[in-house]
Protein backbone atom coordinates (compact mmCIF):
# COMPACT_ATOMS: atom_id res chain seq x y z
CA UNK A 1 0.00 0.00 0.00
CA UNK A 2 1.34 3.36 -0.98
CA UNK A 3 1.90 5.66 1.96
CA UNK A 4 0.25 9.27 2.14
CA UNK A 5 2.06 12.03 3.77
CA UNK A 6 0.08 14.74 5.15
CA UNK A 7 2.15 17.87 6.01
CA UNK A 8 1.30 20.67 8.24
CA UNK A 9 -2.00 19.56 9.27
CA UNK A 10 -4.85 21.19 11.58
CA UNK A 11 -8.26 19.77 12.73
CA UNK A 12 -9.85 21.00 9.55
CA UNK A 13 -6.70 20.41 6.71
CA UNK A 14 -3.19 19.71 5.62
CA UNK A 15 -1.16 22.51 3.71
CA UNK A 16 0.08 19.62 1.29
CA UNK A 17 -0.26 15.89 1.04
CA UNK A 18 1.57 13.85 -1.07
CA UNK A 19 0.64 10.45 -2.57
CA UNK A 20 2.96 8.33 -5.07
CA UNK A 21 5.03 11.40 -5.85
CA UNK A 22 2.78 13.91 -6.59
CA UNK A 23 2.26 16.65 -3.76
CA UNK A 24 -1.30 18.55 -4.12
CA UNK A 25 -1.36 21.82 -1.41
CA UNK A 26 -4.11 23.72 0.04
CA UNK A 27 -5.12 26.99 -0.84
CA UNK A 28 -2.45 29.47 -0.24
CA UNK A 29 -3.43 32.88 0.75
CA UNK A 30 -2.19 35.96 2.17
CA UNK A 31 -0.92 35.86 5.72
CA UNK A 32 0.79 39.53 6.30
CA UNK A 33 0.19 41.29 3.24
CA UNK A 34 -3.67 41.51 3.60
CA UNK A 35 -3.90 45.18 3.54
CA UNK A 36 -1.82 45.62 0.20
CA UNK A 37 -2.52 45.08 -3.49
CA UNK A 38 -2.75 41.71 -5.71
CA UNK A 39 0.60 42.13 -6.93
CA UNK A 40 1.90 42.12 -3.42
CA UNK A 41 -0.49 39.18 -1.89
CA UNK A 42 0.59 37.28 -4.96
CA UNK A 43 4.11 37.97 -3.90
CA UNK A 44 3.67 36.99 -0.44
CA UNK A 45 1.20 33.88 -1.46
CA UNK A 46 4.48 32.73 -4.23
CA UNK A 47 6.74 32.77 -1.27
CA UNK A 48 4.62 30.54 1.21
CA UNK A 49 4.20 28.00 -2.03
CA UNK A 50 8.50 28.31 -2.18
CA UNK A 51 8.38 27.03 1.13
CA UNK A 52 6.09 24.80 0.91
CA UNK A 53 7.91 23.16 -2.20
CA UNK A 54 11.08 23.52 -0.59
CA UNK A 55 9.69 21.17 2.73
CA UNK A 56 8.83 18.66 0.39
CA UNK A 57 12.18 18.46 -1.26
CA UNK A 58 10.36 19.89 -4.54
CA UNK A 59 10.59 22.94 -6.48
CA UNK A 60 8.52 25.23 -9.21
CA UNK A 61 10.22 23.69 -12.08
CA UNK A 62 8.35 20.63 -10.83
CA UNK A 63 4.73 22.27 -10.63
CA UNK A 64 2.41 20.14 -12.43
CA UNK A 65 -0.59 22.49 -12.20
CA UNK A 66 -1.44 25.95 -10.75
CA UNK A 67 -5.24 27.45 -9.78
CA UNK A 68 -5.33 30.81 -9.34
CA UNK A 69 -8.56 32.59 -7.67
CA UNK A 70 -8.58 36.27 -7.71
CA UNK A 71 -11.45 38.10 -5.53
CA UNK A 72 -11.73 40.47 -8.97
CA UNK A 73 -10.27 40.06 -12.18
CA UNK A 74 -9.15 43.50 -12.63
CA UNK A 75 -6.18 42.67 -10.06
CA UNK A 76 -5.16 39.65 -13.50
CA UNK A 77 -2.43 41.97 -14.55
CA UNK A 78 -0.95 43.21 -11.00
CA UNK A 79 -1.09 39.18 -10.41
CA UNK A 80 0.53 38.04 -13.63
CA UNK A 81 3.62 40.69 -12.84
CA UNK A 82 3.95 38.85 -9.51
CA UNK A 83 3.71 35.41 -11.35
CA UNK A 84 6.21 36.44 -14.43
CA UNK A 85 8.62 37.29 -12.18
CA UNK A 86 8.34 34.47 -10.43
CA UNK A 87 7.76 31.41 -12.56
CA UNK A 88 10.42 29.25 -14.41
CA UNK A 89 9.80 29.83 -17.69
CA UNK A 90 11.53 27.14 -19.08
CA UNK A 91 9.26 25.16 -17.27
CA UNK A 92 5.88 26.44 -17.12
CA UNK A 93 2.86 24.57 -15.14
CA UNK A 94 -0.84 24.52 -16.91
CA UNK A 95 -2.75 27.01 -15.72
CA UNK A 96 -6.44 28.64 -15.08
CA UNK A 97 -7.24 31.46 -13.27
CA UNK A 98 -10.77 32.39 -12.16
CA UNK A 99 -12.83 35.45 -10.54
CA UNK A 100 -14.28 33.37 -6.88
CA UNK A 101 -15.63 35.04 -3.73
CA UNK A 102 -12.88 34.29 -1.60
CA UNK A 103 -13.29 33.39 2.38
CA UNK A 104 -11.75 36.30 3.71
CA UNK A 105 -12.62 39.91 2.19
CA UNK A 106 -9.15 41.04 2.59
CA UNK A 107 -7.55 38.65 0.55
CA UNK A 108 -7.01 39.28 -2.95
CA UNK A 109 -5.71 35.74 -3.98
CA UNK A 110 -5.65 32.36 -3.41
CA UNK A 111 -3.16 29.89 -5.02
CA UNK A 112 -3.28 26.08 -5.47
CA UNK A 113 -0.72 24.07 -6.98
CA UNK A 114 0.04 20.11 -7.46
CA UNK A 115 3.52 19.52 -7.80
CA UNK A 116 6.06 16.52 -8.56
CA UNK A 117 8.14 15.47 -5.73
Amino acid sequence: MTQIQRIDTNDRLAEAVIYQGVAYFAGQVPETSVEKNAYEQTKEVLTLIDKLLEKIHSHKRRILNAQIFLANMQDYALMNQAWDEWVDVQNPPARATVEAKLADPRWKVEIVITAAV
